[in-house]
């Protein structure tokens, strides 16, 4: 059924471009079309104000984007020339019918997965937290590698190899294992590093901090080159627990969603720090540098890169929410980024998000007035209406 759907919607899109090509006046401009289509939309705009369907704030932005686009397709108009309908073959129709639906076909089955099975949302977030329960340990994944470079002077390499000797003589020693993970880490022996800090860790006990946690995963992942295993995640959850403001800890758990099906929570984790900053952290970089893959597998706009990210809580009580929670933790977000424009002001990006937002969650009555108070902030910045606007009509609300 969906292959049959499928091809009867490419068949009544083919043919209605096709009715197109044979309907046109001889002569007739492409962009002479659209002139008559935005000046038919000035038209329906006077008669919604009339009726009263649209405020006069509201009619004078979509009457100032209209007239834009009229101008602009305008001075097409001067610079197109005219194809006269009887210079196009029939034959070269049939071939561009041909060619749009027998490629689209022919380009899905080469790259495309026509056996693949339908993906409904829950059977993927169950997917994802089976592989990531199934996941290689540490152990497993470190086999893989490749044996480290181990760079470093030779008279460092010396000292090192003491401090490995005389480790062995004072096993009980939390400072000296701690010393070692640090020296072995920058001669890139990350599997050495990472076994002193976890001895150095137990012995510590309760006195071992966040940050000596968000060593031993930092340590655990390097080894893998960037793999976060099951035991790196447990350092990360006791990173977090001990100190929730880790930047390390909140990376590599982004990291971590980011790899096992979850890059919509990572995303805005990460987005998070970014704003925090500082724009020279070493996360931050790393994070610049993956960010847009990131936002594309979780579908979300690279526009939106200023958006606030969820709380810790928020991350350890996603993966266990059901949709309709999940919904419900959306819906709070957006309402307090909701709050902190009206009583701060923030960028067009913003306001354009909220609108989207609302018309996500269906609340077309706020979306409405987001739109609404937009406007009254950005009504002398055309560029800036042309983006709110945009925003509008994806939430359906600017009519």
């Amino acid at each position: 059924m969906v292959w049959l759907g499928a091809s009867f919607i490419s068949i009544v899109v083919v043919w209605m471009i096709l009715r197109a090509f044979l309907a046109a006046p001889a002569g007739a401009k492409a962009a002479e079309l659209d002139v008559q289509v935005y000046k038919d939309q000035l038209k329906a705009l006077d008669s919604d104000l009339e009726r009263g369907v649209l405020s006069a704030n509201d009619a004078k932005s979509a009457r100032l984007e209209i007239s834009r686009r009229l101008l602009a397709a305008d001075k097409r108009v001067q610079d197109e020339v005219g194809v006269s309908v009887d210079q196009i073959s029939k034959p070269f129709l049939a071939a561009i019918a041909l060619v749009l639906v027998g490629g689209a076909f022919g380009l899905y089955a080469y790259i495309g997965s026509p056996e693949l099975p339908d993906q409904p949302l829950q059977a993927r977030l169950e997917a994802a937290k089976l592989a990531r329960a199934e996941r290689p340990s540490q152990a497993q994944a470190e086999a893989q590698m490749p044996a480290p470079s181990i760079e470093g002077a030779q008279e460092y390499l010396e000292l090192i190899e003491k401090l490995r000797n005389a480790m062995v003589e004072r096993p009980d020693d939390p400072k000296g294992w701690g010393l070692l993970a640090l020296h072995e880490s920058r001669i890139g022996n990350f599997s050495a590093a990472w076994m002193a800090k976890d001895k150095a860790i137990v012995l510590l006990g309760t006195d071992a901090t966040g940050e000596d946690y968000a060593d031993l995963a930092e340590f655990m992942i390097f080894a893998t080159n960037g793999y976060v295993s099951v035991e790196a995640e447990g350092a990360l959850a006791n990173a977090l627990k001990l100190n929730p403001k880790s930047p390390r800890g909140r990376y590599y758990s982004g990291l971590t969603l980011a790899q096992n099906g979850r890059p919509d929570i990572a995303y805005r984790m990460w987005v998070g720090l970014l704003q925090e900053g500082p724009e020279d952290a070493p996360w931050v970089q790393s994070i610049r540098g993956q960010i847009g893959g990131v936002a594309r597998a979780a579908g979300i706009n690279t526009a939106d890169i200023d958006a606030p990210g969820p709380t810790n809580d928020d991350i350890a009580a996603a993966n266990n929410m059901s949709e309709a929670e999940r919904r419900d933790m959306i819906a709070g977000m957006v309402s307090g980024l909701s709050d902190r424009l009206s009583t701060e002001g923030g960028t067009v990006t913003e306001w354009a998000r909220l609108i989207r937002a609302y018309g996500i969650l269906g609340e077309t009555g706020n979306a409405a007035a987001a739109w609404k108070n937009a406007q009254n902030v950005f009504s002398a910045d055309p560029a800036a209406m042309a983006v709110l606007l945009e925003a509008a009509q994806a939430a359906e609300i600017s009519n």
